[in-house]
């Protein structure tokens, strides 16, 4: 009976073993396959049907579909990186040609009707010119064509690289930097300004004429932030969840200018260096877009 029962130990311990080394080696060829799809070299021609459990025919399967998967995605952004880039090249000169046109005719004499018209020809040439300009960036940041550079910058430098005064006169809005305090973030200045600058128009082109358009920035432990007020017609909480989408607009201003991409080009450019965007608003008492930039290096890469 003691034999029997040494016998059956030790039957079961082979068997634990067994197991063991038998799952050991599943988990090692799981890991390996998991290292190789990190990597991007993974390649179901490296693994034997022959050999494999079904847990590891099941994760090489899944392997080789998300690696085609990720070609199919990766085809389809070189598509529409050469579509953008194409369209950008096709429209660049009937877009010139219309707006020196519409110069020349300005200068011509005419009835107020037809100044009404060339205006209105001007604006939406300026607006398909803003789009098409901002889908090539947007398509060059998302595939990596361009990318932000932050480095330590003073934050008295940003608003030189802004250029909203214009717009700003237009609109009869005033416009105003105050409390640029003398420290130092890191960003890109050139992309950081040109987020700012796009959140600055947006403020212009819904603050109703003789409203105000305040720029300003507070320094805290590790974010410096940039605040953008404005006294304009304000947004519902629902708006506001939605204004960084791309091509979102509102209802309530379906019919003024614009083509909803300036405030997410804004959000894309400062998430790719560390740094985020807030708003706070509400109807009728205006919205305060606030910019979070990041103090340190090592924050910018998180």
């Amino acid at each position: 009976m003691v034999i029997v029962l040494i016998s059956i130990i030790i039957l079961l311990i082979c068997f634990a073993v067994f197991i063991y080394f038998r799952t050991s080696r599943i988990m090692k060829s799981i890991d390996k396959m998991l290292d190789l799809a990190i990597d991007g070299n993974f390649s179901e021609n490296d693994f034997s049907e022959t050999r494999l459990s079904k847990l590891e025919s099941k994760m090489r399967r899944y392997l080789s579909a998300g690696k085609t998967a990720r070609g199919k995605i990766e085809d389809e952004r070189n598509s529409i990186k050469s579509l953008v880039s194409d369209i950008s090249h096709q429209t660049k000169t009937p877009i010139a040609n219309i707006s020196l046109y519409t110069e020349l005719l300005s200068e011509k004499p005419l009835d107020a009707e037809s100044q009404k018209l060339l205006k209105n020809i001007k604006n939406q040439s300026d607006k398909l010119n803003f789009l098409i300009q901002s889908l090539v960036k947007i398509s060059r940041l998302e595939n990596g064509i361009i990318t932000a550079e932050p480095k330590e910058n003073n934050m008295k430098d940003l608003p030189e690289g802004i250029d909203c005064t214009g717009a700003a006169e237009e609109k009869g809005v005033t416009l105003t930097f105050t409390n640029i305090p003398d420290i130092t973030a890191v960003f890109d200045l050139k992309w950081t300004a040109e987020a700012i600058s796009n959140i600055i128009d947006n403020a212009i082109k819904y603050t109703p004429t003789g409203g105000a358009v305040m720029v300003s920035a507070t320094e805290y432990e590790m974010f410096a932030k940039i605040d953008i007020s404005d006294t304009g017609i304000g947004m519902t909480e629902e708006e506001t969840a939605k204004v960084f989408t791309r091509f979102y607009r509102s209802p309530r201003v379906h019919n003024d200018r614009g083509v909803g991409i300036g405030l997410y080009l804004a959000r894309e450019i400062l998430s790719r260096q560390g740094g985020y965007i807030k708003v706070r608003s509400e109807i009728g008492h205006g919205s305060t877009f606030s910019v979070f930039l990041p103090k340190t290096a090592n924050l910018s890469k998180l």
